[in-house]
């Protein structure tokens, strides 16, 4: 007989296939629950088990260690029931009534914006659009049967080509595919919109925005929806790095902060050069933050970009007073065989 698996505080139930895992079987029958890579390398989908038992799956060790097993948790994206399970998580009540599909695409543009950093432009077919929120994520389908997960620089207003970006990493079988083979109009496909990395609009409070690397992209599409929308939320964007160069579209937060009075960039390197003659903040996003807002407990923060960024801010901003559920984030990690 199959499991059941029932949902905490809502009281929903839903009912694995065998060997799969409890978030596939909560997407398949509807239930949202927080995600982002799917494979054991983020945390997002970390939850509690109040009752049952799990085969905690294939993970990272330093995404889910011994002592938080030892307090129930678990990684929802690895973890398969052994018994009959009651778990406890906060369910994504808006994107569950977008579509995920499977569609093929057109490379229209292929620009690069840094060295080590490509502008990718997807047109659809023109009889197919895509619905999305701004900051989730689609997966490009590559020929041997492989997934490379990328988000969504665009807002959902501005999609007449989905645009990504990639950074090049050496060794990175799609990147270097991007960067030294492919052409436009190249044919791809992708699946999506998936992942719940996305603004809350049912809150007004301000909005801090963590960035490194290419963590820029879905936090670009975060704040365009925002200001399109019309928004009134102070927001704030945090935008790390070691040298200048790597702030790669560090002309658009400026236009953003001369033509909204609401938004404010405060970009940060961590090893300037000599070269960059920079005379701005310094150190680590989340530092800066605190040296900031001498009261986080009223604000929402989005982080997204390295493993160790994301984690480092989760940790000092909610040992701060931030409230954990006004923490979103995704990290963007090569364990997940993707954001390459």
């Amino acid at each position: 007989m199959p499991f059941q698996i029932t949902i905490q505080p809502s009281g929903h139930t839903f009912t694995p296939e065998a060997d799969e895992t409890i978030l596939e079987a909560a997407l398949r029958q509807g239930f949202t629950l927080p995600y982002g890579c799917r494979n054991g390398a983020c945390g997002s989908c970390k939850g509690k088990v109040l009752a049952g038992q799990v085969n905690y799956g294939d993970h990272q060790p330093n995404t889910l260690t011994d002592e938080e097993k030892a307090q129930g948790l678990a990684l929802f994206c690895c973890a398969t029931p052994l018994s009959d399970l009651t778990i406890e998580c906060r369910e994504v009540g808006v994107a569950k009534d977008i579509q995920i599909k499977t569609i093929p695409c057109r490379v229209q543009k292929l620009e690069k914006i840094a060295p080590d950093v490509a502008l990718l432009c997807l047109k659809l077919p023109a009889a197919e659009r895509m619905q999305f929120m701004a900051g989730q994520y689609i997966d490009i389908l590559l020929k041997d049967g492989k997934r490379r997960s990328f988000s969504l620089a665009n807002a959902p207003h501005d999609d007449e080509t989905l645009q990504l970006h990639i950074r090049h990493v050496p060794g990175g079988t799609f990147s270097e595919y991007v960067f030294s083979q492919m052409q436009e109009k190249a044919i791809l496909r992708f699946e999506g919109p998936l992942g719940t990395f996305f603004l809350r609009e049912d809150s007004d409070k301000p909005i801090v925005f963590l960035a490194t690397g290419t963590g820029f992209a879905p936090i670009k599409s975060i704040v365009e929806h925002a200001l399109h929308s019309g928004t009134q939320r102070p927001l704030t964007l945090y935008w790390g790095a070691r040298h200048l160069s790597d702030i790669y579209m560090y002309d658009l937060p400026l236009q953003w902060q001369q033509a909204h009075s609401n938004f404010k960039f405060v970009p940060v390197l961590s090893q300037p050069s000599a070269e960059d003659n920079w005379s701005g903040r310094m150190g680590h996003v989340q530092d800066c933050v605190l040296e900031d807002f001498a009261d986080v407990s009223g604000v929402q923060v989005y982080a997204c970009g390295s493993p160790s960024m994301v984690e480092a801010a989760h940790k000092k901003l909610v040992g701060a007073g931030l409230p954990d559920e006004e923490f979103y984030s995704d990290a963007f990690t090569f364990a997940r065989d993707s954001k390459k």
